[in-house]
């Protein structure tokens, strides 16, 4: 295949959720994967999909695969505790690769730079990390910055908060759905009585085609996109119960504890700077992406729902 599209990290997440997009569009796309077994699983070995084994640390075969490529969209889900070690040197690389063709990298961030923020960040809100985690991300944006000032690629960065889909089994994420399913109380951080955002990865995706498609965007873009904010995690809960039938009810784990749990489990000790994250809501504003896409139809809260839930009790078996 001489396809145009290279995804890293297909068989995460948001990795998935955008192959997923251009495969509906009958976009041939090739997917770098450590796992070719799981991937064909994934995409039910579609015609359109060049399955790559391999990992993004060989740069030699980074740059072979991404020699014609136009888009390079960098969703790998590198372990909570091992980003600082490992992700500026894979944005290091994409990069590189990126160079040989003056390729478009597509990357979702999420809002560590801005610290515990009282009020909702917009695109002009100056970064203000206040973490390790906050400054490393603040530190991969300037580098993507960087590379397109020295003209060695372009740059679509679109903003998110914690995301939600088919396919999304994170620490954060799982407990919510995976209980769920099993009539069980959904597991939340701290504090359940507060608004928080998240985004629907199918959404997400649309949005990041649709930039693909723009022809006069700068070299460096970056857009916010917020998803839902929903009113507290015991509403939400309400809403899964209404779907499933599940206990409205929410299990939290207090911040007491979770110091407990974090002398034991790398992940839990690696989240404790982040706590601020579910003390306080922090809300991204996304008024210009909405405006520049009014047509674009994203899911309802309900139907996202229903259908994370579905593609849960589907998999369940593949995830324990």
């Amino acid at each position: 295949m001489n396809t145009k599209h290279l995804v890293l990290g297909a068989t995460g997440g948001i990795g998935y959720s955008y192959t997923v997009e251009l495969l509906s569009h009958n976009i041939e796309t090739t997917i770098l994967v450590r796992d070719k077994e799981k991937a064909i699983k994934l995409f039910n070995n579609n015609p359109l999909l060049e399955v790559i084994v391999g990992d993004v640390n060989n740069l030699a075969l980074l740059k072979e695969i991404s020699a014609n490529k136009e888009f390079i969209f960098l969703g790998i889900n590198v372990p909570y505790q091992l980003w600082e070690e490992q992700m500026e040197q894979i944005v290091s690389n994409v990069i590189i690769a990126a160079k040989q063709n003056k390729a478009t990298i597509l990357f979702p961030e999420n809002n560590y730079a801005f610290g515990n923020i009282d009020k909702p960040i917009t695109e002009s809100t100056v970064p203000q990390p206040s973490t390790r985690k906050g400054k490393l991300r603040l530190r991969i944006v300037d580098s993507f910055k960087k590379a397109t000032e020295r003209n060695d690629c372009k740059v679509i960065i679109v903003r998110l908060p914690d995301f939600f889909g088919p396919n999304v089994t994170n620490a954060l994420i799982k407990p919510i759905f995976e209980e769920a399913i099993n009539n069980k109380p959904i597991k939340w951080l701290i504090n359940a009585d507060i608004p928080h955002q998240f985004a629907f990865t199918p959404d997400v995706s649309k949005y990041f085609y649709s930039l693909t498609l723009e022809s006069n965007l700068p070299g460096f873009f970056l857009i916010n996109y917020g998803g839902f904010t929903v009113s507290s995690i015991k509403d939400l809960s309400r809403k899964i119960s209404e779907i499933q039938g599940n206990p409205v009810k929410v299990k939290v784990a207090p911040k007491f504890i979770l110091n407990t749990i974090a002398l034991f489990v790398p992940e839990v000790k690696e989240l404790k700077e982040n706590f601020y994250q579910f003390e306080n809501s922090i809300i991204l504003a996304d008024d210009k992406i909405k405006s520049m896409y009014p047509t674009v139809a994203e899911t309802n809260l309900d139907t996202a729902l229903k259908i994370t839930l579905g593609w849960y009790e589907n998999n369940m078996k593949q995830l324990r």
